[in-house]
């Protein structure tokens, strides 16, 4: 397992989405106010961290990895706020873009006895412009020869960035260079992905998406859910995230139910971005699909540890592996 870990230093990884700033407000909430009957958190400490692409990047980045982030911005002080994050945690804003006409998403959640409250966003959803969608294609374009990554994730959070031609010409070119890609979807585009090497849809978003119920307890739900994802998008693998059930794995020769790794669950956010990362460093590695889809599992219960959006702990993650294989 340590040579594993070693490896992933070696790693080049470009991660194309949606960047934000997760705002936490932490504080206590002691009276109810006077004005309405709603709690007042008397506010003691403020935090930004890097969220949705960003975490990812953040991910892996944390796993020895070198990640590079494509994405496009608004041009005000939010803008200037994530790029600093960025440059204090080591990570290149070269190919993030800046439009003026755009804002820079900011996430809000207020905590109290690190309990949310409350959540506020600050953003856009509408896709980008014809002018931009262009320059930010040539951009992809550009940094995917200079970077040669040794794999792509597409982060999708339906803020507008992943338009149908950013998706479809990036995978083109990826699929010129023999890039392997890794998608986690959303709802808005997710049928565009055609030809991804693994999909890895929520149990929420493939349900919606092909309009069944899917019972995780039945695994007759969990293969017609593949076989139908796959017909329509003809990708290798699928990682179907189940919560509290695990992870579905399906690929053209086999499928597989991992269980999840129990651990004190504290918040769910953010494991999506967790599981995303190591299946595509696992990928880039040419790792088994169920060795990775159980490292991944293992990364996701310990980030659920901790109250809002973190990366995973390589040493943690490294040592919990370790206790389970010996």
């Amino acid at each position: 397992m340590q040579d594993i870990f070693n490896a992933f230093f070696d790693l080049k990884v470009v991660v194309i989405g949606d960047i934000m700033i997760d705002h936490y407000i932490h504080g206590h909430a002691n009276r109810i106010s006077p004005e309405a009957p709603i709690p007042i958190v008397d506010v003691e400490k403020e935090e930004f961290r890097l969220g949705g692409a960003g975490n990812v990047a953040m991910n892996l980045k944390e796993m020895g990895a070198t990640p590079h982030l494509l994405s496009v911005i608004g041009s005000h002080d939010r803008a200037a706020q994530l790029r600093s994050l960025l440059h204090s945690n080591e990570i290149s804003s070269q190919y993030v873009l800046a439009d003026q006409d755009r804002k820079t998403t900011i996430k809000s959640r207020i905590f109290s006895n690190n309990q949310q409250m409350l959540r506020f966003d600050q953003e856009v959803r509408h896709p980008l412009s014809e002018a931009t969608e262009t320059n930010f294609v040539s951009t992809i374009t550009e940094a995917l020869y200079e970077i040669d990554p040794d794999v792509l994730i597409f982060q999708d959070y339906n803020k507008g960035v992943l338009t149908p031609t950013v998706i479809q010409k990036t995978l083109f070119t990826c699929k010129q260079l023999s890039i392997p890609t890794v998608v986690d979807p959303k709802f808005e585009q997710f049928w565009q992905y055609k030809g991804c090497t693994i999909f890895k849809p929520n149990l929420k978003e493939a349900s919606k998406a092909l309009g069944m119920e899917i019972d995780p307890n039945k695994e007759s739900d969990l293969l017609a859910c593949d076989k139908q994802l796959r017909e329509k998008l003809n990708h290798h693998s699928t990682f179907l995230t189940l919560s509290d059930k695990g992870i579905f794995v399906g690929s053209p020769r086999y499928h597989e139910q991992i269980p999840a790794f129990q651990k004190n669950v504290v918040d769910v956010c953010g494991a999506g971005d967790t599981v995303v990362s190591i299946a595509a460093l696992c990928l880039a590695l040419e790792l088994d699909i169920i060795a990775s889809a159980e490292l991944a599992n293992i990364a996701a219960a310990i980030v659920c540890e901790q109250v809002g959006v973190v990366p995973v702990n390589r040493e943690r993650l490294l040592a919990e592996t370790q206790a389970l294989t010996d």
